[in-house]
């Protein structure tokens, strides 16, 4: 089971090249995504709808994206063909990463047209009957979303994915170019880590490593939005901060020589679909400049790492997980670990 996920900006010719990949590739099934973007229009309060710009940055619609692929690939098994503009390497990074823990892999093509071809095509691209100034709207949508791709262009996309050049191509000519480049093998899989979703509440290990200025390592996943600590979930009959220098060593190439000091236990509640659990920070200590030197990164598993001061993290870090790393730095000035419950210190310390 593989989905087939064609990208580009909008105007590119994803949907139109998206039904006729569906022809050349045999157990293929089309999913549109706005599909789920319209529904959510209809279920979700108008207010709440009001908040965000797009439906792509609403965690539901995320969220059902990976869910339906996944029920519609074991109910029809093949492949899913799925014509989606993802600009913001988050999105990607959660997507792609909550199929990769369901075992789905991801062929990711690009369509790059040049963009005069693609302004020629907003310019004549029809809308849906039925939307009160639609035209117009969806043209100043497409074109205010040029920036954002050339942005995404010039960063992660064109590292992520196979791009294919459909500006003087028909769609039946560009499909036939992806189901060649998908059969043949020159499409990998997409090159992230599959972890599956935990069914219970786990046991998370991180540890806290600090350069010569006090600053703190911060490693940057690809299966998931956000900064983390290095670390991850403690495995059956493991002890926490055993689990702790395994990940540091298998994240980062750095071996502690001993175990490394807890700072703070904090209780991450449930927020379905997570089931929540224990989340831990240790302090690895002060990291020579000559460890540093040496950092090593798992490509499929992490793409970048970073030291940070506690104000650049918050820019960095989801504000649940700040507040976990902004306490366990108190915890390391007074010499005593702390009991937090969703990042807030609670007991006779607080």
């Amino acid at each position: 089971m593989i989905v087939v996920w064609i990208n580009g900006a909008f105007g590119a010719g994803k949907s139109t090249t998206a039904r006729e990949l569906i022809e050349l590739i045999p157990n293929s099934t089309l999913f549109d995504p706005e599909v789920i973007g319209g529904a959510l229009t209809q279920l979700l309060p108008a207010k709440h709808l009001a908040e965000v710009g797009d439906f792509q940055d609403l965690p539901i619609w995320r969220r059902l994206v990976i869910d339906t692929a996944a029920a519609m690939l074991a109910e029809l098994g093949g492949t899913l063909v799925v014509p989606m503009t993802l600009l913001r390497q988050e999105y990607r990074d959660e997507i792609f990463g909550g199929l990769a823990a369901r075992r789905i892999a991801v062929r990711h093509i690009l369509l790059t047209p040049a963009e005069t071809i693609l302004r020629e095509r907003m310019a004549l691209r029809e809308t849906p009957p039925g939307l009160p100034g639609g035209d117009l709207r969806t043209r100043q949508w497409s074109h205010d979303h040029i920036e954002p791709y050339r942005s995404a262009l010039a960063g992660w996309l064109t590292a992520d994915a196979h791009p294919v050049d459909n500006g003087r191509r028909t769609p039946y000519e560009t499909a036939a170019r992806i189901a060649e480049a998908v059969t043949s093998g020159a499409v990998p899989a997409c090159d992230i880590v599959q972890s599956p979703e935990p069914t219970a509440e786990t046991v998370a290990a991180g540890v806290l490593l600090f350069d010569e200025h006090d600053r703190v390592l911060l490693v940057d996943p690809t299966y998931k939005p956000g900064w983390e600590f290095p670390g991850g979930v403690v495995e059956r009959g493991e002890a926490p901060a055993r689990a702790g220098i395994r990940e540091v060593a298998e994240e980062t190439g750095i071996h502690l020589a001993e175990v490394p000091r807890l700072l703070v236990v904090d209780w991450e509640p449930p927020t379905p679909p997570r089931y929540g659990g224990l989340r831990l920070l240790y302090d690895g200590g002060r990291l020579r400049p000559t460890e540093t030197a040496e950092l090593l990164l798992p490509g499929p598993e992490l793409r970048g790492w970073r030291f940070v001061t506690e104000e650049e993290a918050a820019d960095l870090l989801p504000p649940v997980r700040f507040e976990r790393l902004r306490w366990a730095l108190r915890a390391r000035e007074r010499g005593a670990a702390l009991y937090l419950e969703a990042g807030i210190p609670v007991g006779p310390r607080a």
